[in-house]
Formats: structure tokens, C-alpha cells, sequence
């Protein structure tokens, strides 16, 4: 049975400027909270969450086998400094982060590569979001960082 989401991660989810059809990477996503409330939001769109925990990732897809089997969500096992899309995958509208240590500032050097990576990750214009505002905050992605 999936986690019931909490008043905290349904605030941030919900003032996300999600919209249908939209390509989304949540990072960090835990067991898949606020990756099943966001797909809600996408209609036709696609989530890719990721996790460095395996563990988070087994409970995330244990919790989402509707939205998986529809194509609206998907889930990977994998740190964001060492994020890199797949062959022929698309790039993606926004990307957002909860409690994320590397994008927080508890990790600086892993959040300079994060960064990057996040950056590479999003089409021209993307945005990345997270958490520490009321309830979000947008980090601008074009302060010196080379694609």
C-alpha cells in the first residue's frame, strides 16, 4: 500500500507550476509521495523520479504500480550528481527536490555537480524547484553553469 502523503509534501506538490503534459524529474523521491501526487497533476505528462536508495526506489515502484502501468511515472536508482538521461530520452520541464543534501547546501561539492547535472537534464528554460521557501523556492540554474 503506498505511504499516505502528508500535509507538508501535499503543500509543496501543490504550488509546483505542474501542468498536463509536462516531463517532470523529481530527485530524491523517498518512497514516492510526492511523485504519485505530481503525476495526479501531469495528465498525459511523465515523471521520472530518482533515489540514491535502492531501497526507496523497491518501496516507490511497490506503491505505484497504477501510474507505472499507465506510463505517467517511473522511477530510477541513482544518485543526482551522477544523473545522466538515457539514449533517447527526452529532457524534461522541471525538476524538483525535497530535503535533498546536495541541493540544500549540507553537500556543497555534490551540489555543484548536481547542478550540472540537473541543468542538463532540463530543456532550455527549465526550472528546478525546492524545498526551504514557503512552501518552494526556484534555484536559477544560470548563475555560471556551463551545459
Amino acid at each position: 500500500m503506498a505511504p499516505q502523503i502528508s500535509a507538508r509534501i501535499s503543500e509543496f506538490v501543490e504550488a509546483l507550476p505542474l501542468e498536463a503534459g509536462l516531463r517532470v524529474l523529481e530527485i530524491g523521491c523517498g518512497p514516492g509521495v510526492a511523485a504519485r501526487a505530481a503525476a495526479k497533476r501531469i495528465g498525459d505528462g511523465f515523471i521520472l523520479a530518482i533515489d540514491r536508495s535502492e531501497k526507496a526506489i523497491r518501496l516507490a515502484r511497490a506503491g505505484s504500480s497504477n501510474e507505472m502501468a499507465a506510463g505517467s511515472l517511473d522511477f530510477r536508482c541513482v544518485a543526482i550528481e551522477d544523473f545522466a538521461l538515457n539514449s533517447g530520452d527526452a529532457r524534461f520541464d522541471i525538476a524538483f527536490a525535497m530535503r535533498v543534501g546536495a541541493l540544500d547546501g549540507r553537500h556543497p561539492e555534490a551540489g555543484r555537480e548536481a547542478l550540472k547535472r540537473i541543468k542538463a537534464a532540463l530543456k532550455p528554460g527549465g526550472r528546478l524547484f525546492t524545498d526551504g521557501g514557503d512552501p518552494l523556492k526556484e534555484i536559477e540554474l544560470d548563475c555560471g553553469l556551463s551545459s
